[in-house]
This record gives C-alpha cells, structure tokens and sequence, in this order.
C-alpha cells in the first residue's frame, strides 16, 4: 500500500488544519487507516483511527474534542480534522494502513512519509 499524506504546515495555536492520506495498492475499503504522531524527544503515538468496517476512534486523550478522524472509502482517503490547535500538538504526523488497529500499534501496516504541523504561539 502505498500512501501520501498532505495538509500539513504552520498554524497558530487555536488554528485549524486537516490533514489528508490517499491510500493506493490495495481495496481501501479493506484497510484499517489510522494517524500516529511523533514530536521531538517523545515516543510515536496513535492519535486516531477507523477500521476498514468504519468505526473511527480518537485515542489519544488530549484531542478528543478537537481532531476528527474520518474516511471516504469513494476516494481512498483517509482525514484527519483539527481544531483549536496546540503547541504541544506539533509532530510529524503519519499515515498508516493495515489489517487492523492492532496491527498499527504493533509497528507493523505501511507507514507514509510523514507530513509535518507545527503550531506557533
């Protein structure tokens, strides 16, 4: 699977961005999509993601209420809305496809490259 993610940049905290992840080489609609961050010095963590059935789960604690997850199966593309933005949510955001959730935090799925948000005073 191979993945291309945009949408990223700079904003000013309390600033939106959404970020995009088209998904080609394989039935979208088979795959769990999900969003991983990772800022500098701490550990990559999952932020979002919708399983190929479409369920779709905010998981870190810090943006429910703010970031939506969602998918469109008709573009292959998975989004990752966010609002009232924070200096501690700039990270280099990811784009991930696999079988399932699980298999996203086990490391393993195909990763995109990164885009990346940073979030100014």
């Amino acid at each position: 699977v191979q993945l291309v993610e945009s949408g990223g940049g700079l904003v000013q905290a309390g600033g939106s961005l959404r970020l995009s992840c088209v998904a080609s080489g394989r039935t979208f609609s088979t795959l769990s999509m999900g969003w991983f961050r990772q800022a500098p010095g701490k550990e990559r963590e999952l932020v979002a993601a919708c399983t190929w059935s479409g369920t779709c789960t905010l998981y870190e604690d810090s943006v429910k209420g703010r970031f939506t997850i969602s998918r469109n199966n008709a573009k292959d593309t998975v989004y990752l809305q966010m609002k009232s933005l924070k200096l501690e949510d700039t990270a280099v955001y990811f784009c991930v496809a696999a079988r399932s959730v699980a298999t996203m935090l086990a490391g393993a799925g195909s990763w995109g490259q990164g885009t990346q948000v940073n979030v100014s005073s």
